[in-house]
């Protein structure tokens, strides 16, 4: 290890990121130095007189680029995931820096010209595919960000991408404070009437962390929705869900936080951004490096599945008000009525609550029983691990294959003060070879896996397990799964390997996939053990709960429509400066599409972190384009089930799926990779089925 590499931690690649040592102190320098060495590396790779070969600078520059990102990344996500006001202020002055660098590299028409001779050349034919991809996926990006703009239009291009980084980050940031912010404080257990008792417990837990009598509740998820899903005081129901759809909002009470002008302004200057390089709108730029042609198509895609979803999402909602009308003598149900009347009438037709659920579910038996199912699947071994975490209750495993690593992961699974919101998966290094050599010479992928779960309660002074809901599980494996697209790739070329490269809209594949397994019998027996009893989930609930699978899914469907068309109308045919707001926006497409129209005060957008400060802007329709490959490729798990009696867990069809689905990463287009696992082009028919929707 080299004397700097002591003295600052994130310029030390030599093994994992050393957590307990990084400060926000080393941010600057490590970030100065190593941008330094990339310009350097920069400098030589585009001078005239090195050749136009991959050895000569596509991996010279690869070399240098690739430790800034891991850098930043472990900075990143400490931002993430321990926010201080330190850390957030050197993340903030550094960020433009690297904004900076990537517009330069972006438009650097040397490097674009190398990259064109590279692909002209005599040498482009012997390429591997995966490199060939490569090349082809760097010339469309310098397409993108502007190399072949005039200087002036070049500099204009840069400014925006600075402000956009700007902008997204404070819109974040604003979410992030607004919800650590807010505190509700109750006096007395008798107001909390219909809890569950866990959730009691945390509550008490966390006002006596304030040194408070009574319970508080935050806008953190395991804290605030249980309270619209089973408190009996609609009142309070109603606080805290006004409290959750306002916050960063200008009816948040906090106008320092109001995402209201942040909004306009990324769209204003996505809008230019589009205009720069040529397209109509944002929205398509935003597909050309996705499986989506045109903005049309998506919005016909997403306008056919809400039409097939109403029928369903109107008996939904008509049974709903019948029952809070009859059953709660809830006579006009609201929008803080829906989470709670859904509860009471899923335990009356089915006969089970989420709380009893819960019980089955504490998180040692919940990983086990998933790491079962991806050893079995994938004939891979997952075990402890040691590394430098950044907080106690963080986790860290390796995954084998015949003894080798091939992988490793970060388990960080309790929401907390200073987290974001969500859940998450992120990568601190990708699988590369390096040199000539054998298996000794690959570097092992590894990636951080992110959750907000209530954290384990402390009773009479005993740590008692974290009790996770079906949902939760659901979300845990959905997290898992993008983690194995990108620990179990077999591609030596960082730049697609894993998940880098593979088309947006159809990276959810392998983590809406791998839900799946989540309802299936054979799977749960080994997932599952009672908080008092150990007793694994018996059959009688297990068939409840497969009952109530696709309870309301016609009401959830036309939601995840309804954010993805807003997304893609803000983005295709809205203007910011047309006379309707951007809220008025939002109504239309609800008028359009939703059957719940949510109060006037609800102010979704402005927490919408996806579009406003996440990689979904035009993209969000991903969700549900994706859901029709991973419902289509898990269809085969389901035949095979079928041919064996009853087990999806096939090592057969897991082989497969792994070999053309996750260890081809981005290296080939991901239908060519869908075409490849299933023998035909994607269906809608499984996606229909799975959701209770088929006619």
């Amino acid at each position: 290890m080299s004397s700097t590499s002591e003295l600052n931690p994130l310029l030390d690649f030599s093994g994992l990121p050393r957590f307990d040592a990084i400060r926000p102190e080393h941010v600057t320098p490590a970030v100065d130095a190593l941008l330094a060495q990339c310009r350097a590396a920069v400098e030589q790779v585009q001078s005239p007189d090195t050749p136009a070969t991959w050895d000569s600078f596509v991996e010279p520059l690869e070399d240098a680029t690739e430790h800034l990102h891991r850098a930043w990344g472990a900075v990143g996500h400490l931002n993430a995931v321990v926010d201080t006001p330190e850390l957030r202020a050197t993340y903030n002055d550094n960020q433009p820096k690297l904004i900076e660098f990537s517009t330069e590299l972006g438009q650097n028409l040397a490097l674009f010209d190398k990259y064109k001779a590279l692909k002209a050349g005599s040498g482009y034919a012997a390429l591997s595919a995966a490199r060939k991809k490569i090349v082809d996926n760097a010339l469309r990006d310098f397409r993108l960000s502007g190399a072949e703009l005039p200087e002036a239009q070049k500099q204009r291009y840069a400014e925006i991408q600075d402000a956009l980084a700007t902008l997204t980050t404070k819109f974040s940031e604003n979410v992030l404070d607004a919800t650590n912010d807010y505190a509700l404080l109750v006096e007395t257990e008798a107001e909390l009437a219909g809890l569950p008792e866990d959730v009691k417990l945390a509550a008490r837990a966390a006002a006596e962390k304030d040194g408070k009598p009574g319970y508080k509740f935050t806008l953190h998820f395991p804290s605030f929705y249980p309270v619209l899903q089973f408190a009996d005081q609609r009142k309070l129901r109603e606080t805290v869900y006004r409290a959750n759809v306002t916050k960063a909002s200008e009816l948040g009470g906090k106008p320092e936080w109001d995402n209201t002008q942040n909004i306009v302004e990324i769209l204003k200057l996505r809008e230019e951004e589009a205009a720069l390089l040529g397209y109509r709108n944002y929205a398509e730029v935003s597909l050309v490096a996705k499986m989506a042609e045109t903005p049309a198509q998506v919005i016909a895609f997403m306008e056919d599945l809400a039409q097939r979803a109403r029928p369903f999402a109107q008996q939904d909602l008509a049974e709903l008000r019948a029952f809070a009308k009859d059953s709660l003598g809830i006579a006009e149900l609201e929008s803080w009525d829906i989470a709670y009347a859904s509860e009471k009438l899923r335990e009356q037709r089915y006969a089970f609550s989420e709380q009893e659920v819960k019980q089955y579910f504490p998180e040692p038996a919940v990983t086990a029983g998933l790491f079962r199912v991806v050893q079995t699947l994938f004939g891979v071994q997952i075990k402890r691990d040691t590394a430098t975490v950044w907080h106690p209750d963080v986790k860290f495993y390796r995954i084998e294959q015949g003894g080798r690593l091939i992988g490793q992961f970060y388990l960080d699974l309790y929401a907390r003060n200073g987290k974001r919101g969500g859940a998450w998966m992120d990568d601190a290094r990708g699988r590369r070879k390096r040199g000539k050599g054998g298996h000794d010479a690959i570097q092992t992928p590894i990636a951080y896996l992110t959750c907000n779960f209530t954290e384990p309660s402390v009773v009479d002074g005993k740590a008692k397990p974290a009790l996770f809901t079906h949902d939760e599980v659901i979300t845990l494996f959905h997290e898992f799964g993008h983690g194995l697209h990108h620990m179990l790739t077999q591609v030596d070329e960082l730049a697609v390997a894993g998940i880098a490269g593979v088309e947006w809209d159809a990276v959810e594949l392998p983590s809406q996939f791998l839900e799946n397994f989540c309802w299936e019998w054979d799977v749960l027996q080994h997932m599952t053990a009672h908080a008092d009893t150990g007793a694994p989930l018996p059959r009688a609930l297990y068939d409840k709960m497969v009952a109530a699978k696709n309870f309301q899914s016609g009401l959830q469907t036309l939601r995840q429509v309804e954010f993805a068309l807003f997304d893609m109308h803000l983005h295709d045919d809205y203007r910011t400066g047309d006379e309707a707001s951007v809220q008025q926006l939002l109504d239309g497409v609800r008028r359009q599409v939703a059957v719940i129209a949510p109060p006037e005060f609800n102010r979704f957008q402005h927490s919408f972190s996806h579009i406003f400060a996440g990689g979904y802007a035009a993209g969000y329709y991903s969700y549900k384009w994706a859901e029709v490959l991973s419902a289509d490729a898990y269809s085969a798990f389901e035949e095979a089930g079928q041919a064996s009696g009853g087990n999806t867990l096939s090592t057969e069809i897991g082989g497969k799926f792994l070999r053309e689905v996750l260890a081809v990463g981005g290296s080939r287009p991901a239908l060519e990779s869908f075409k490849a696992f299933r023998g035909r082009e994607p269906k809608i028919d499984a996606l229909l089925r799975h959701s209770g929707m088929a006619s």
